[in-house]
């Protein structure tokens, strides 16, 4: 049995390549997705190790919050008392800066989205990681006009050393010329992921970025050689005053990188829940190949029946045969994986993320996850049909035909349809009762419903497979009588093919509905709470000089502008956001105050949002609990207001509270009010803003669309990732159509005999290759309404109200399934057309 297996494989072997790309295709998913979250994990990891000495001296809060920039310092002093301490090799201030960005030759801001802007002073201490940013060209600089650049900030924004590099600041001066004297960078390997970094010396950067206080961001402090940080930490810790304290450099560098690995491990996630799609229809693919393969071999498993082969050995030389594919498969996706994963390092090059210094990390975990998941699919998929066949009697596999019983497909009907109750059930329980993991029943409800109308389609797509051939009888005579025929005649595998197109239609129609509601959602929340006439901000999020809102006051025709402040602090050991405006200008933002009053919102109290004070059991008198630079806050809750999209976080404070946490007072975000009668004030704003591209004053129209670009860009890179999805689908139906010609061999024969041209033969695959996509699209479309709709709903609650269905590219979506179906026909229409009359009607 064992050399049976693989003689009927070597047989096979064209056959079977198709199916073996369902394999490949998922499990490079995998594995790209595991190789790049390795190479991301590690490059963070050997950048905080890089950024820390042996010994790290702070303020003794500053490193205990999930985020926001401290505006803490540690005195210059301090440097002078660890001089000469035992154990100590040197002593260094370094200063950091958030929002220094640099400006290319085209006026626009290198970098930004995503990683920082950074800015600080240069100094030669060695790192705790050992390879650090070093001097790899030109001299260290002196005085405010002169700068030291990245290497690759160098080289994106085209500055060489003796350029002038416009910077712009996040205090003091809003914009400066210095000259680029050196360039930085890892000389060993490395560099800073997508971060774009401005040095300067020492004395400048406490002007810039301090504003001229003889203080530190914080102190490396350098071992002697053979003296631990541990020890070292202890010596220094006793030298210094009671608000600073010394951590040991690997604990710092764990710290910022545990912080940071953890809040981009959903690109993880997210990059391996579309590989689980793609393994989903790459099964459907295998099945419906194992199916097809093991029908043909009918006879022959028969006669080993016959000669005393058990069910069981039959079962095993075919899984025998899944094992070998699988294996092959595997060790092919894992080559593409890592080319896959190089593509990933580009695309997310594009938002910021460059690792392109990096090597890819290739783990044991990586290759033992592609072989499981590669094997184990291809086995279990293979297993279905063998199991089917092997029940099949050696006297009726030697008959010419050996047809699936109607009670085979009726029973499957019956667990379906018991399977979609269930999932009904389920889904109406996570939207509409107030039970706990509501969105993972939402979730799991969805998932039941899609399997089991894959597993009911046999029985529910038979009524549009006899409409189908009714039309094309009428349309295109007994070709597509014949086209309609062979749809029918076995239900089961056009089904199966269709269904893997129907699950990345289904996942794409459901992201349409979303992202259009969720921009209808935006727009309606902007057109009905939408204060003020203008809305300033910075293009990346980030902050800007807190002087732009007094010269925007100063414009003719402002009559009020409001400040908005934005910064994480951590609560229960996770980041919340906090939003700081002025309570004198409260008013302007037209809250809607369900409980308390604006008029008691005072330095350390908040106004919290209803949906986030419900969720938290918050109410007013309560306090919420916050860890911030400057230590442990309790803010008392005054009042609850209804959401407002112009303040983006649940959480309202005072400018005074946020600065006195230890947070520099810069600005996010402005609203401008005009006075009565003015008009035109676009104008006279921009010119406030003029010499800083990373600012831009919007009207409602401009702030809504701000507002869905995201949206269109996450959407955008879903329809992406499922493209790969879709792609598997394709795969399956010239896999079937290709295999299906082969069943049917001395069929095509004897219809090109009795006068069937090739032309008309190959109309006949095409319009079968239609049928089955138009299906997949049709059962896709229906249930990605129905989830999107769902989903819609079940979000009711967030801000998200109204469900809009885009009609045009759902429309688009059925127009594009007729494409795939005539393009998915081409091989195997050429090949029946190509078959010799004579041969094919002698094939066994």
């Amino acid at each position: 049995m064992f050399r049976a297996a693989l003689k009927s494989l070597l047989d096979r072997k064209v056959r079977l390549l198709m199916s073996t790309f369902a394999i490949v295709l998922g499990v490079a998913f995998v594995a790209g997705s595991l190789i790049f979250s390795d190479t991301l994990s590690r490059s963070f990891t050997a950048l905080f190790s890089s950024t820390v000495g042996d010994v790290v001296v702070r303020p003794e809060s500053s490193g205990a919050t999930s985020g926001g920039f401290s505006s803490l310092t540690v005195p210059a002093s301090v440097v002078e008392d660890l001089e000469g301490l035992p154990g100590v090799a040197r002593v260094d201030g370094n200063v950091n800066a958030f929002g220094v960005y640099v400006v290319g030759e085209d006026d626009k801001v290198i970098g930004g989205l995503g990683p920082p802007a950074l800015g600080g002073n240069y100094m030669t201490a060695p790192s705790a990681g050992g390879a650090g940013l070093e001097l790899v060209e030109g001299e260290a600089p002196q005085g405010v006009d002169e700068v030291l650049l990245d290497d690759r900030t160098a080289e994106k924004a085209g500055y060489v050393v003796g350029d002038t590099v416009p910077l712009l600041t996040p205090r003091g001066a809003s914009r400066l010329a210095p000259t680029l004297v050196g360039v930085v960078g890892f000389p060993d390997g490395g560099s800073l992921n997508g971060a774009t970094l401005a040095l300067f010396d020492t004395a400048t950067a406490q002007d810039l970025f301090l504003d001229g206080d003889e203080a530190f961001s914080d102190i490396w402090v350098t071992a002697e050689d053979g003296v631990s940080q541990a020890d070292l930490a202890e010596t220094v810790a006793a030298a210094l005053p009671d608000d600073v304290e010394a951590v040991e450099g690997d604990t710092a560098a764990d710290e910022s990188a545990d912080d940071l690995l953890e809040a981009v491990s959903f690109i993880t996630t997210f990059l391996l829940i579309f590989a689980g799609i793609s393994l989903v229809v790459g099964s459907f693919l295998i099945v419906n190949t194992f199916s097809i393969l093991v029908a043909q071999r009918s006879r022959e498993l028969a006669l080993l029946r016959a000669l005393g082969a058990s069910k069981r050995q039959v079962i095993a030389s075919v899984q025998l045969e899944a094992f070998v594919l699988g294996v092959l498969g595997s060790t092919v996706g894992m080559g593409l994986g890592v080319l896959l994963a190089m593509a990933l390092r580009v695309l997310f090059a594009q938002f910021g993320l460059d690792l392109s210094g990096q090597p890819l990390v290739f783990e044991a975990r990586t290759v033992l996850a592609s072989y499981v998941v590669g094997v184990l699919v291809t086995m279990a998929a293979a297993w279905l049909p063998a199991r089917r066949t092997a029940r099949i009697s050696p006297v009726q596999a030697m008959r010419d035909d050996v047809a699936l019983t109607e009670s085979s497909i009726q029973q499957r009907f019956w667990r379906g349809l018991a399977l979609g109750v269930l999932g009904l059930v389920v889904l109406g329980l996570g939207l509409f009762s107030d039970l706990p993991y509501g969105g993972q029943m939402t979730g799991g409800g969805i998932l039941f419903v899609l399997l089991a109308v894959a597993a009911m389609s046999p029985v529910i797509s038979r009524p549009f497979l006899v409409g189908a051939r009714a039309l094309y009888t009428r349309l295109f005579g007994s070709i597509g009588n014949l086209a309609g025929q062979n749809s029918l005649r076995n239900p089961r595998r056009t089904t199966a093919t269709a269904s893997a197109l129907m699950i990345g239609l289904t996942l794409a129609c459901t992201m349409a509905i979303v992202g259009d509601s969720a921009k209808a959602s935006v727009d309606a929340s902007v057109s009905d709470n939408f204060v003020g006439d203008y809305v300033v901000s910075n293009v990346f999020g980030g902050e800007f000089n807190a002087t732009i809102a007094d010269e925007m006051a100063q414009v003719p025709g402002v009559g009020q502008v409001i400040r908005e402040r934005f910064q994480l602090v951590e609560r229960d050991g996770d980041a919340q956001g906090v939003v700081a405006t002025d309570p004198a200008t409260i008013d302007g933002l037209e809250l809607d105050l369900l409980r308390g009053s604006t008029s008691d919102l005072r330095d350390g109290t908040v106004l919290l949002d209803e949906t986030f004070a419900d969720e938290e059991g918050l109410a007013v008198g309560d306090t919420v609990d916050v860890t911030v630079p400057t230590g442990e806050k309790s803010w008392e809750v005054v009042g609850v207001y209804a959401e407002n999209p112009v303040v983006f976080s649940p959480v309202l404070t005072t400018l005074t509270t946020l600065v006195d946490a230890g947070y520099e007072p810069a600005d996010n975000a402005l609203i401008v009010f005009a006075e009565p009668g003015a008009s035109d004030l676009q104008a006279g704003l921009d010119d406030v803003v003029a010499d800083l591209p990373i600012v831009t004053v919007k009207d409602q129209a401009a702030f809504a669309q701000e507002r869905r670009e995201p949206i269109d860009q996450f959407v955008l890179i879903i329809f992406a990732l499922l493209g790969l999805a879709l792609i598997i689908a394709v795969l399956g139906i010239v896999n079937t159509l290709a295999l299906s010609v082969i069943e049917r061999t001395r069929e095509v024969g004897l219809l090109r005999a009795i006068g069937v041209s090739r032309a008309q033969l190959r109309w006949m695959i095409t319009l079968e290759s239609v049928v089955i996509s138009v299906l997949g699209a049709v059962l896709g479309v229906l249930l990605g309404v129905g989830f999107g709709v769902a989903l819609m709903y079940a979000v009711r609650d967030k801000g998200l109200e109204v469900i809009s269905v885009p009609y045009g590219q759902l429309a688009v979506f059925l127009a594009l399934s007729v494409v795939i179906g005539m393009l998915a026909a081409i091989l195997p229409a050429r090949r029946a057309a190509r078959l010799d009359v004579l041969r094919a009607i002698s094939t066994e």
